[in-house]
């Protein structure tokens, strides 16, 4: 099986879970950041998994533009969707709902929130800021869930 993981990430953590998800994955897989490549051709892929990071409460543009350009396209592939997010529990829920439509969501063989990260040195002065009022961090934190990506990888190893 080719799989396919496309992400976005911002401040390097959905990188990081991406590449840890693809180490779990049976068959060959391949890591396309939608920052560095617009949009890659799905056709050779017979899996497409697709991350990306909340920030602001919305999921980036480039990867809510990618879904929207081949969202016929994944609705005939084996999928999932998964998030990095610092929010938990219901919260977290709401923003992964928010942030990938319905329907690719029902169709989607294996979904999950990742945990997130608040690394410093990855920010700019004016996200440092923001984070600082709006979460109350102001030094490195995360919770990056590993179990969460190990499991995510073996549900959709062992769909069809």
């Amino acid at each position: 099986m080719t799989n396919l993981i496309v992400y976005c990430s911002s401040h390097g953590t959905t990188a990081k879970a991406a590449q840890l998800l693809g180490e779990s994955l049976v068959g060959k897989v391949e890591l396309v950041d939608l920052s560095k490549h617009k949009n890659p051709d799905l056709t050779p892929y017979d899996a497409v998994i697709i991350g990306g990071s909340i920030h602001a409460g919305m999921i980036q543009r480039k990867l809510k533009k990618f879904i929207t350009m081949n969202h016929d396209t994944l609705l005939t592939k084996k999928t999932g969707f998964f998030l990095c997010c610092f929010r938990e529990g219901a919260e977290a829920k709401t923003q992964f709902e928010t942030a990938f439509p319905q329907d690719l969501r029902t169709q989607a063989v294996s979904d999950g929130i990742f945990g997130g990260e608040f690394i410093f040195s990855n920010m700019n002065f004016f996200e440092k800021q923001i984070i600082k009022k709006v979460a109350g961090v102001s030094s490195d934190q995360s919770n990056l869930d590993i179990t969460a990506i190990k499991e995510f990888a073996d549900r959709f190893n062992h769909a069809s």
